[in-house]
């Protein structure tokens, strides 16, 4: 005989499930006992939210789930905001929330909240365990929900029940069998011959298909243009990508959206249809069937991996229209080039974006915050082609980065560095977990955008005709800050000093943060836009919280 908790946790080492996030309380002591004794790594984060947030950017890496927890009542409601981030950019994630004793359940008990109810909206997969012989079944479905349906799978742990005794029955070793679509491509060959102005747009479903996207698009000559979670999957100096899309995109993807007789989508639901056109002939490929005509009518679907799609046998096609592009795509890069290489006073954000892209390492791991700094990341980091681009996509949450990046060091260990970008506003909200990168000796990256601003919300309010108010910020010292957790700091205001403090402070051996004082009235203005476009998209630039995804 076994513990429940026990047996969960060996359900967990059975999984492959390596680390738990989360801070240890009354409800949950038996399960953190349990782990205690396993190979299990748990993560003792500084706030609950960290948890859920370094868990769900450990998943958007790994697309293994990784699991948090929270004692009864608050520990639990903390989780919330990171884990609608994992179920938002569809990662799998398990989650443990403690209960008061099951004797207690009605009796508006201390700390008693109804947990179940609370994490509905969140949750694929949704219990509480009441009966100790079925803890096993209810640990290993909510594994199974959460891989297959790509979400969080939550469970409600009694105290009592994690302490009473039951027998462990194990399971088969099942052997999943290999998947192979066979699809007719006739259609879909058909409309490809016949374009003369192919566009691939690409998104989060294509990660893991960079040379199959590469050669179908250099084959029928298509430019690339990419949603938010799509950057870095091919390197941004490529000939054939023109780069984001949206209101944080690019000029070049504009013209080639505007220019298209064909649109071919490969694992995107681009949610801002006013960027994409209208009236041209679109194929979308999602492996997801609901994403499938989710934002426009399409004239060909194909509900399968986009590596699947990518085996089609197309003519190579003597005329390239990414070659027609090319002006529109240099004029471009010269216009961001006056603003990376800028030696005004105050700093420009975008300098600091583009030299560390410069500069660290080609297969870095890259978080980011949101905000102005989804801007600076998406348009003006310089993406080699191998590196992996994580930002709150979906929720657009302010907070992710630190604790983004503890998710981040865990799921690469020392592979690969991790670089976290950050604005002020953001840090402030999750900075305490520094303490915890530092308590596991990981080596992040941060640099903080640092304007003494909520600068977004100042943009936003400005173009819609407010004054504005409340969004100064009251900054402590962050070096001394960053010194007094242990971590190496840094700090630029001068332009002229970015290369060689940058240079420093990527070759820093430990976790170090880079105090980055910007321009606080740096606007982060939309690509060039039609007057009619500008129209309908001026006050949306604000409402969707200028995330391109």
């Amino acid at each position: 005989m076994t513990s429940v908790a026990d047996v969960i946790v060996k359900v967990l080492e059975e999984s492959g499930i390596e680390r738990i996030y989360g801070i240890p309380g009354d409800s949950i002591d038996p399960l953190v006992d349990s782990i205690r004794k396993s190979n299990i790594k748990y993560v003792h984060v500084g706030h609950e939210e960290g948890a859920a947030f370094a868990a769900s950017v450990e998943g958007k890496i790994t697309g293994k789930p990784a699991a948090v927890m929270g004692t009864s009542g608050p520990g639990s409601i903390h989780l919330l905001n990171g884990l609608y981030d994992a179920k938002m950019d569809h990662v799998p994630v398990i989650a443990f929330s403690g209960q008061v004793e099951s004797d207690m359940i009605g009796h508006d008990y201390f700390q008693e909240v109804n947990l179940l109810k609370l994490f509905d909206d969140v949750s694929v997969f949704n219990q509480m365990i009441v009966n100790p012989d079925n803890a096993e079944y209810l640990i290993r479905r909510a594994i199974r929900e959460a891989k297959t349906k790509r979400g969080v799978a939550h469970l409600n742990l009694p105290v009592d029940i994690l302490r009473k005794s039951v027998n462990y029955k194990g399971v088969k070793d099942t052997v999943e069998a290999k998947v192979e679509y066979s699809v007719d491509f006739t259609k879909a060959k058909e409309l490809i011959k016949k374009s003369e102005r192919p566009v691939i747009m690409i998104g989060g479903g294509s990660r893991g298909s960079s040379k199959g996207i590469n050669d179908f698009a250099e084959k029928i000559g298509s430019p690339v243009i990419y949603a938010l979670n799509g950057k870095g999957i091919l390197p941004d100096d490529d000939p054939k990508v023109m780069g984001g899309i949206g209101l944080l995109g690019s000029k070049p993807s504009i013209d080639a959206i505007d220019k298209a007789d064909l649109l071919i989508m490969l694992g995107t639901v681009f949610p801002y249809v006013n960027f994409l056109p209208k009236d041209v002939k679109t194929i979308q490929v999602d492996i997801d069937p609901s994403h499938i005509g989710k934002r426009i009518n399409v004239d060909l679907s194909y509900p399968i991996p986009v590596d699947s799609f990518l085996k089609i046998d197309v003519e190579e096609k003597d005329e390239k229209f990414y070659e027609k592009m090319k002006g529109s795509k240099e004029d471009w890069l010269n216009s961001l080039r006056k603003q990376e290489e800028s030696n005004d006073k105050p700093m420009k954000p975008q300098k600091i974006a583009y030299l560390i892209s410069q500069k660290c390492a080609k297969n870095a791991v890259i978080v980011t915050d949101t905000g102005n700094v989804t801007m600076w990341t998406a348009r003006h980091f310089r993406a080699s082609g191998q590196q992996t681009f994580v930002f709150s996509s979906w929720l657009g949450s302010m907070g992710i980065g630190v604790p983004g990046a503890v998710g981040a060091s865990f799921a690469v260990g020392n592979s690969r560095q991790v670089i976290s970008f950050v604005g002020d506003g953001g840090f402030t909200m999750t900075m305490m977990e520094m303490i915890t990168a530092k308590r596991y000796n990981l080596p992040v990256k941060i640099i903080v955008y640092n304007n003494s601003k909520l600068g977004m919300i100042k943009f936003e309010q400005e173009v819609m005709g407010y004054p504005e108010w409340g969004v100064d910020l009251y900054n402590p010292d962050l070096g001394k800050l960053a010194e007094s957790i242990g971590f190496k700091a840094f700090s630029i205001s001068d332009p002229n000093d970015a290369e060689t403090t940058i240079d420093e402070f990527l070759k820093t051996e430990g976790p170090a943060l880079l105090d980055a004082i910007i321009d606080p009235n740096e606007r982060p203005m939309p690509p060039k836009l039609t007057f009619k476009q500008a129209e309908g998209y001026v006050i949306s630039i604000f409402r969707e919280k200028l995330q391109g995804i």
